[in-house]
């Protein structure tokens, strides 16, 4: 490939990827994925059902995170995503997407666990609902959770 048409590329990428950042009115989806590794985090813009990557983040877990229970891991996973995309999701209604089913009741348990309780009081200034979505459609979350670098 000729460096014009890498610029040409570059040059495309950057315009579509500002487009979608920039239309107020689409709705952002937020999709989560932990494991026993690391955490990843795909946001994306939804427009008529198709959803255009904005942004990507990834995390390796500490040793102490990798003690943390699988609903732990999950909800530690959602607070980091929210945290780093603050910029893009606070103030404005997005949609959280987990291939983890119990969270769907994050704002609504009473938690016994200090850190889920934390967690969830991180997350109420934010407006978000949570989509549980199967794990074969949330394999971009799953890939970067997956594969983070030391």
């Amino acid at each position: 490939m000729s460096h014009a048409a890498v610029k040409s590329f570059d040059r495309h990428i950057y315009h579509v990827l500002l487009y979608y950042v920039y239309q107020i009115f689409l709705e952002f989806v937020l999709q989560t994925d932990a494991c026993n590794d690391g955490i990843g985090e795909i946001l994306l813009r939804q427009e008529d059902g198709i959803k255009h990557p904005i942004a990507f983040a990834s995390k390796k877990l500490l040793p102490r995170e990798r003690n943390y229970s699988i609903i732990e891991t999950e909800c530690l996973d959602i607070d980091w995503a929210v945290q780093k995309f603050q910029n893009f999701l606070f103030g404005k209604p997005f949609a959280l997407e987990t291939d983890h089913q119990p969270l769907r009741y994050l704002g609504k348990a009473q938690f016994q666990n200090g850190r889920l309780m934390r967690w969830a009081l991180t997350l109420q200034p934010y407006r978000f609902t949570i989509r549980a979505i199967k794990g074969k459609d949330n394999v971009g979350a799953d890939f970067l959770s997956r594969h983070v670098s030391d």
